[in-house]
């Protein structure tokens, strides 16, 4: 019975009939798996519970609503989508807060997004190899390539949308950052505190620069919370993760410390970044004619060839026939 099997999905599928069976039965286990797992309901009981204690406990209601963002069918497999190691979620979460990404479930919709396009790159894989290429004379080599291979990609396709949203908006941050602090010097001179200069700040970068007007009022927001202003100014630097604002950051503190004068250090400061960022513009100035020579060379110098040598050539052929 068992080889009568085999010599069908031989004869169906070719050579590699019950392997293809093989993973595609896992596939199907896997998604079933994941479904379930979602549509998983909460037990009543555990409803009960949570309807009697938020009748009965005004604090617990306001620590619900704190933690409105948060996903509850993600907490259950937190387990499941998040690293274990300290370190490995540490890492992943400011990477993504680098990238914009500010919510709770950041980290667990990330791998989600992971896992699930690498099982559909897998199934779509296995699809087009099945049903367009066939299995008729392939190689096991070709068989992984088409498989596997979009699985690969679906998964680091998450990856890659971060990295590319991370260095797009540090660039954006880098762009906007001087005339960001020309403005906050501005209204700090004209007699505004730091607080409601960086909240006018934030309004005025919204059209132009809306990743560091999003920082802006992040940082005016925690600030009106109550929290330590050398502490909110330390978590703007790292979130952004760019060089001038940690560097801009360290003036503000330390000027908060020693008690010197903010309005002076944002001058200098802000001096220092238009230098800067003149700096950067003649950098990439100077880089321009290096990276135009192969394009001025292919583009220019075979239709330079064919107006100078065409004729010769031409000239040359006829006196041949």
């Amino acid at each position: 019975m068992l080889d009568r099997i085999m010599d069908i999905l031989t004869g169906t599928l070719g050579p590699f009939g019950p392997l293809i069976l093989v993973g595609g039965l896992g596939v199907a286990l896997i998604v079933l798996t994941i479904v379930m797992m979602v549509k998983d309901h909460d037990d009543p009981l555990n409803k009960l519970k949570n309807a009697s204690a938020e009748g009965t406990n005004r604090k617990d209601r306001k620590e619900k609503l704190r933690r409105a963002s948060s996903n509850e069918r993600l907490a259950k497999y937190k387990a499941f989508l998040e690293p274990q190691d300290h370190e490995e979620l540490s890492s992943i979460k400011l990477k993504l807060l680098q990238a914009g990404y500010h919510s709770r479930d950041a980290v667990r919709y990330f791998h989600l997004s992971q896992f699930a396009l690498g099982i559909g790159g897998l199934i779509c894989g296995l699809a087009y190899f099945t049903l367009v290429k066939g299995s008729d004379g392939a190689t096991t080599k070709q068989m992984l390539m088409y498989v596997l291979g979009p699985g690969g990609a679906g998964y680091l396709l998450p990856k890659y949308w971060v990295t590319r949203r991370l260095e797009s908006r540090k660039e954006e941050i880098t762009d906007g950052f001087p005339d960001s602090l020309d403005m906050l010097l501005v209204c700090v001179e004209a007699g505004q505190s730091l607080d409601q200069s960086i909240v006018r700040v934030a309004r005025e970068l919204r059209a132009s620069f809306p990743s560091l007007a999003d920082e802006f009022e992040i940082v005016a927001y925690e600030m009106k919370a109550g929290k330590d202003k050398s502490q909110v100014l330390s978590d703007m630097g790292e979130r952004c993760g760019v060089q001038d604002v940690s560097s801009f950051v360290t003036v503000l503190i330390q000027s908060s410390t020693f008690g010197t004068s903010i309005a002076e250090a944002l001058r200098v400061y802000a001096a220092e970044m238009r230098d800067k960022r003149v700096m950067r513009a003649e950098e990439k100035a100077n880089k321009l004619p290096t990276k135009m020579t192969l394009a001025t060379m292919m583009l220019t110098v075979p239709p330079l060839l064919i107006i100078l040598v065409g004729p010769s050539v031409h000239g040359i052929t006829m006196i041949g026939k």
